[in-house]
């Protein structure tokens, strides 16, 4: 090759890695997943969906990854009251929602005994509860074809947004649901709200110049709300039918919505729909999080079923590797929390970097053509484990940028196959 071939060859890497491909990820990654999903479903443990699909004894830590097989059963009878667990089928999940701030699962814990869920001064028999595969089967059938992690938990003890921040920041901001972001649709909560400015994830990407974006359902109905001065009509498929959570979209679902750099601006922060255009279009983020509405999110009272979030995550699953993204994207698909539901495995010790104690487990899914399959990951992670990944896999393998909890989760290696990534992620 000439000289000049080869200068021109070399140009066209320089831009190609600098632009990105028509697909809207860079190309120059640590590993052939050029875009991640990563969706989030609400308020439920791991024992909650999966007691009744593991199948070794309680308390009997397998060793081994292959299936159902690996992965420890629910207690037959609830460690603090003895009572069997009720049936967690859709009358139940929407008829009791239980109370699940810090203070509560931390006397659910009860220091790694797991035995105050049913009783106590926060504690109900109802949250003790299992599916079958009456209800989450089709959770089940995924969890054969991907990797399923059984060591995942909630990065800090207690409710909803206190929780989402470690998908941002990984690292504690705030308590429960303390504040609403001052964003769109804020003036319709009355709830207190706040402002950050720390570094988030998102900060990383964008001083990279790596495309990402938080795809919210009901965020464009919210929009047109506030435009004609009124607030958002609650969705007429919302068994509750409120004018606010779970019928119409949450600010405060969105950790990112907190940071005023984000806040509100659609380079970054899209309705739902508008995820179908961009793989239609082939303009994909390379990371994208996906959140639905309330009551499409498993959120349990109100009259939401788990049936609607079932079908919310597998349609979104289905279309996305069905895209012409299908055979280079990675779908995490996890919890923002445990919901105050029973789990039998105690949380690691508080958190040596922020000073939190973890909540219980949440179930977590490694999908698409990149995860182990029917594989069952005994590693213990968090939310800030996605957080290493990606600045893992896009920020040039240079982990803890944030100098928070993304210095020392682990990584996500243990759900991937190396074989599938060309190289081996770290765990």
């Amino acid at each position: 090759m000439s000289t000049r071939r080869s200068l021109a060859a070399t140009i066209l890497v320089v831009l190609a890695a600098a632009c990105g491909d028509r697909h809207g990820a860079t190309s120059s990654t640590a590993s052939r997943i050029q875009n991640l999903v990563v969706v989030i479903q609400e308020n439920s443990s791991f024992d909650e969906y999966y007691a009744r699909y593991c199948q070794a004894p309680v308390g009997s830590t397998p060793s081994c990854n292959d299936g159902p097989a690996c992965c420890e059963t629910g207690p037959a009878t609830d460690p603090g009251s003895g009572l069997p667990p009720l049936l967690l089928d859709d009358r139940q999940h929407g008829a009791w929602g239980p109370v699940n701030i810090s203070s509560c699962e931390l006397l659910a814990i009860d220091g790694g005994r797991m035995d105050q869920f049913s009783k106590g001064g926060c504690g109900n028999p109802q949250n003790f509860a299992y599916a079958d595969s009456g209800t989450v089967g089709p959770y089940w059938d995924l969890a054969r074809r991907s990797a399923l992690a059984d060591r995942y938990f909630q990065p800090v003890a207690g409710a909803s947004s206190g929780n989402d921040m470690y998908l941002a920041r990984a690292n504690f901001v705030f308590d429960d649901n303390d504040f609403e972001p001052p964003a769109i649709g804020a003036q319709c909560t009355g709830d207190k709200t706040n402002s950050y400015d720390d570094p988030t994830i998102g900060d990383l990407l964008a001083d990279a110049g790596i495309p990402w974006t938080f795809y919210m359902v009901g965020y464009q109905a919210t929009l047109d709300a506030i435009a004609q001065g009124t607030c958002p009509k609650p969705d007429p498929e919302c068994p509750s039918q409120v004018p606010f959570f779970p019928c119409v979209y949450d600010a405060s679902d969105n950790p990112f919505q907190y940071y005023p750099r984000f806040r509100d601006n659609p380079a970054y922060i899209r309705d739902f729909s508008q995820l179908a255009r961009d793989l239609a279009a082939g303009s994909l983020p390379a990371v994208s999080f996906v959140k639905p509405i309330g009551f499409r999110s498993e959120h349990p009272g109100d009259g939401n079923t788990i049936s609607a979030g079932v079908s919310f995550v597998t349609s979104l699953v289905d279309t996305v590797l069905a895209s012409s993204y299908g055979d280079r994207t990675l779908i995490l698909f996890t919890y923002d929390e445990s919901g105050g539901f029973f789990d039998h495995v105690p949380p690691p010790p508080t958190s040596v970097v922020d000073g939190k104690s973890y909540g219980p487990r949440v179930p977590t899914m490694a999908i698409g053509p990149f995860a182990r399959r029917n594989y069952i990951s005994h590693v213990t992670l968090e939310h800030s484990s996605i957080v290493k990944f990606i600045e893992w896999n896009w920020l040039g393998k240079v982990t803890g940028q944030l100098h928070t909890r993304d210095a020392v989760a682990n990584n996500l290696g243990s759900l991937l196959d190396p074989a599938a990534t060309g190289v081996a992620v770290p765990e």
